[in-house]
């Protein structure tokens, strides 16, 4: 479990990876480990998606920052420097919708499941492909991507996002969800 009280302590100023002053290397290291008994799967950091339409309902886990879904803290990750890591489950028949980082390229490591995977340009351009077991794929930005699970079980996935914070995704223009406002 991350120790809080150190990271707590942390220099914003300073890179989250340098060795908080006084800190011995044990509570050092205790922020820099995010340990899968301590997790739990955040089905609300995409619930306004899932409540406009069932069908987008899935859950983050977090472990490096709090990634793209616009969660703002989680004190239970190990502090994101360069790059954020979550794991994500798409139940089956589920997806995730389309959308665009404009920023920060994005990779999908699929470790259980099949899902398709759609990327769009915005000029119109379209790609698809079926990614099962332990295949990845990496969106560049300014391509829109969405995820689509067509097996029959739960599809389980690392995100990692290129950067400490990204910015907010966006939806086509013609997408129900770019209408849609967060709480």
């Amino acid at each position: 479990m991350t120790d809080l009280s150190v990271q707590q302590q942390l220099d914003p100023s300073k890179p989250s990876w340098e060795r908080p002053e006084g800190a011995s290397l044990e509570q050092w290291m205790s922020t820099r480990i995010a340990r899968y008994s301590t997790r739990q799967y955040d089905w609300d950091a995409l619930k306004f998606q899932a409540d406009f339409d069932p069908k987008y309902r899935r859950a983050q886990m977090r472990y490096v920052g709090t990634g793209g879904t616009g969660v703002a803290s989680d004190n239970n990750t190990v502090p994101a420097e360069h790059f954020t890591f979550s794991t994500m489950v798409i139940p089956a028949g589920h997806e995730g919708p389309s959308h665009l980082h404009t920023d920060v390229e994005e990779i999908f490591f699929l470790m259980r499941g099949k899902l398709k995977v759609v990327l769009t340009t915005p000029e119109g351009e379209r790609y698809e492909t079926i990614l099962t077991d332990r295949d990845l794929i990496s969106v560049p930005p300014g391509v829109y991507r969405e995820e689509i699970n067509i097996g029959d079980e739960d599809a389980l996935m690392c995100v990692m996002l290129g950067s400490k914070t990204p910015v907010r995704p966006t939806y086509p223009a013609d997408h129900p969800l770019s209408k849609v406002k967060r709480d």
